[in-house]
């Protein structure tokens, strides 16, 4: 596999990260269903959340410039059976920034766990896409016992090891401080969001869509988060997630580059390698936005995925 092609691409789907889905999994033995705690989100500025649903909980995690609308197919579908709490990060598709620190991820992880705990979610089931999905990752290194099962949207662990292998935090550092100053110094122009937003999904309203949100975006935050995906290396720290995984990956929009479904699961395979309880699946034709390109695949997946990993409700 070419993986310095490999590597670009997906740094650019990590740069960007309405009709119903399938019907939703048939629900389980009557269980209470509970309304939401009162929010206060002053305790958490780095994110907003909308909670739509009633069930067991579930948190969904945009990628990167991306606010939690990507999620309104996944919410549709799932809203009759969880309680869906949808993640926008402050900064990203037009919610107003916050205060930017150095690191910014670690930041916005200690404030979603202390919304769980908050709004007393018992191990929530957690979708993340993209920066979404190592966000989710994030979480579970840090606190396993605090979350239900992940489903993770295109995303690994360490972004840096997929140019080189041989990647350490230290020998990623200088070239990840070279890309966030050259991204804080302003945006893109519309033509060339469009253009980078072309390789990762298929359907030119998706393109649209997903471009405005990209240029609505705060470069100072999206410069600090893509960053901090690039320094840290959660490799090390994936035994400790306790919960079982599911891992879907896209592949197609690599074949141009000489990529095949094989090489590219190669790469999964060895970013997840010390996740004990992993499930990689690789879609056939999506490409990035697996949750748009694959729709039908991505809730099979998924569906069957919680079907089996059932997790104590709210």
């Amino acid at each position: 596999m070419k993986t310095p092609a490999f590597a670009r691409l997906l740094s650019v789907a990590l740069l960007l990260a309405n009709a119903p889905g399938p019907a939703a999994l048939a629900a389980p033995a009557a269980q209470p269903l509970m309304s939401p705690a009162a929010d206060n989100p002053a305790q958490h500025p780095t994110f907003r959340v909308r909670v739509v649903g009633q069930g067991r909980p579930m948190l969904l995690i945009p990628g990167l410039t991306c606010p939690g609308a990507v999620w309104d197919e996944a919410v549709a579908h799932y809203q009759q059976q969880y309680q869906c709490h949808v993640v926008s990060l402050a900064g990203f598709g037009g919610l107003a920034p916050t205060a930017v620190t150095d690191p910014l991820l670690p930041v916005v992880r200690d404030q979603l766990l202390a919304y769980i705990k908050a709004q007393q979610l018992t191990r929530p089931v957690v979708v993340g896409h993209s920066l979404g999905g190592f966000l989710a990752l994030l979480l579970s290194t840090a606190q396993p016992e605090a979350l239900g099962p992940l489903v993770i949207v295109d995303s690994l662990p360490f972004l840096s090891a997929v140019q080189n292998p041989a990647a350490t935090v230290e020998t990623a550092k200088p070239m990840a401080a070279g890309m966030r100053q050259q991204m804080r110094q302003g945006k893109l122009t519309a033509a060339a969001q469009r253009q980078m937003v072309a390789g990762l999904v298929t359907d030119t309203a998706r393109v649209t869509q997903l471009a405005r949100w990209s240029a609505a975006s705060n470069p100072a935050t999206t410069a600090q988060a893509m960053y901090d995906l690039f320094t840290i290396d959660l490799r090390p720290d994936l035994g400790r997630i306790q919960q079982p995984v599911l891992v879907l990956g896209a592949w197609a929009a690599y074949q141009q580059y000489g990529s095949t479904k094989e090489s590219t699961r190669a790469v999964f395979v060895q970013q997840y390698a010390k996740l004990p309880q992993q499930r990689i699946e690789l879609s056939e034709a999506g490409r990035h936005f697996l949750m748009y390109d694959d729709t039908a695949w991505f809730f099979a997946q998924t569906d069957a995925f919680l079907k089996q990993h059932a997790v104590a409700k709210k």
